[in-house]
């Protein structure tokens, strides 16, 4: 009887898996290290209690406003990192070079602008999303916007940069980086805010220096010799209208998916902040600067400690998803299907394992992590309530919810991804978030924080559901362009 031999595939060794994901991961933590210490370092100044919370709860508010944003440059640099992957996968060095100079150009123009945009209509913007809250903190969130406006171009040529390094395999250059916008961001953030007592813009400006330095110094490292790609700003170029179509059609609906997915998380954000939750949570006055009596929502205060600390428990997860742009992506762009199929079990099994270590550990420091803020007791409270809840799902469903799609957007699946995640998030996060936490419908539930949690939680079981079927019914291999006519596995 013939026996069939079992192929062993060798593009990503364990070795080289090991070296590509862990500094995504360190990378990932790095930068989400930013926000949690602004936040940290707020709500801890030298003032009065109800002007700190204010103070602290303004700049987590813009920073949902700037993620918004930030999703717009990490999905152009999604799209040019997945068709350059697949490019260096075929071999084909030339193209990849070509693409990675039109995704880079593309990034900074459309930064620009948007920086510009956001610099004019700073105040517009804010009124939008938080038009509610009191006159401080309105004026605190105003100045923050202002400043980090002002590093948007960074953030793009930073993510562009990151992505092409990343779709070469050169994560550790992209992890030092982050090191280092964490280092700069820490070290501004005491001088500014503790030294020369600058407060609020002590924590824009200190954003601000900490994105410039590593997006110039990732630019002089994406310029090296040696390099599979190869990029530098000068010399002669034109906008290549095929190439951008190629980019586009992936990064527009990873755009699409990327910034609707954070504008749900923004506006159930505003849920929360705009609620009164006259029972179910005492309400804080004080005296600010000016002899004014203010008040502080301890609902948004425990539901800003609960995003910052999940954020921290989903990097790892988020890490391995962006690492399968470049795996699955080179797997695609090699033509071999089993290939393929090999490192998405792979992967799979990599995030399991990696998400379930770090939930497990955040699980077990929520107690300590919360007390690092200067809230109130009640809003600790608050923050550890919807932090077990997360967690918990979290430990089951993360992978599927987000490891999955990153498979299936390295595929060049970018559409279903963008259907299936913008349905999920608008019925169940923001929808059922929406009926749980206001106050304005009589007869329902206001929950507060925690209704905001259980809608995100219900998100993340229903995507998990959609996406996990898309994998399993083989779709996306037309998609891909590995098949003509999809088929069943």
């Amino acid at each position: 009887m013939e026996t069939v031999e079992k192929r062993r595939y060798t593009l990503f060794t364990g070795k080289q898996l090991f070296w590509l994901i862990v500094p995504i991961v360190i990378e990932q933590i790095f930068s989400t290290s930013l926000g949690f210490f602004d936040s940290i370092l707020v709500s801890n100044i030298h003032a009065a209690e109800a002007v700190r919370s204010n103070a602290s709860n303004a700049v987590g508010n813009v920073d949902y406003i700037n993620n918004l944003i930030i999703q717009l440059f990490s999905a152009f640099a999604t799209g040019g990192s997945i068709v350059t992957s697949q490019a260096l996968g075929a071999g084909d060095n030339d193209l990849a070079n070509k693409l990675a100079k039109q995704l880079l150009m593309l990034v900074i123009c459309v930064a620009l602008g948007v920086a510009g945009l956001c610099l004019l209509l700073n105040r517009p913007i804010i009124r939008l999303f938080y038009g509610h809250v009191d006159p401080t903190t309105f004026g605190y969130q105003q100045t923050y916007f202002y400043v980090t406006a002002l590093s948007f171009p960074f953030i793009g040529l930073f993510n562009a940069c990151a992505a092409l390094l990343r779709a070469q395999r050169k994560s550790l250059v992209t992890m030092t980086s982050a090191a280092i916008s964490c280092g700069v961001n820490v070290a501004l953030d005491a001088l500014f805010m503790y030294v020369l007592n600058l407060g609020v813009l002590g924590a824009g400006l200190a954003t601000l220096f900490c994105r410039a330095v590593p997006a110039l110094f990732m630019l002089t490292l994406l310029g090296r010799e040696g390099n599979l790609v190869r990029v530098r700003l000068w010399g002669p170029f034109r906008f290549d209208g095929a190439m951008l179509r190629r980019i586009l059609r992936i990064a527009i609906p990873s755009g699409v998916e990327s910034a609707l997915f954070q504008l749900g998380k923004l506006m159930t954000n505003t849920f929360v902040n705009a609620g009164v939750y006259a029972t179910g949570a005492k309400s804080l006055t004080a005296l600010n600067e000016a002899g004014e009596t203010i008040s502080v929502n301890i609902q948004a205060n425990g539901n800003a400690i609960a995003n910052q600390i999940n954020n921290f428990a989903s990097v790892v997860g988020g890490g391995v998803g962006t690492s399968c742009l470049t795996v699955i992506g080179q797997s695609v762009g090699s033509g071999d299907l089993g290939q393929v199929k090999h490192y998405m079990r792979r992967m799979f099994l990599i995030s399991y394992l990696a998400n379930g270590l770090c939930v497990g550990l955040i699980l077990s420091l929520v107690p300590v992590i919360s007390q690092l803020y200067g809230y109130t007791a009640e809003a600790k409270a608050i923050g550890q309530s919807c932090l077990y809840l997360c967690l918990m799902f979290q430990f089951f469903t993360y992978p599927l919810s987000f490891t999955t799609p990153g498979i299936l957007k390295a595929t060049s699946d970018v559409k279903y991804v963008m259907y299936c995640a913008v349905f999920s998030m608008f019925v169940m996060r923001v929808g059922l978030a929406f009926l749980l936490t206001t106050d304005r419908i009589p007869g329902l539930p206001q929950l507060g924080a925690m209704g905001y949690w259980i809608g995100m939680c219900s998100d993340w079981v229903l995507r998990s559901v959609l996406f996990l079927s898309r994998l399993l019914s083989g779709r996306w291999k037309k998609a891909s362009g590995m098949i003509r006519d999809p088929a069943p596995n």
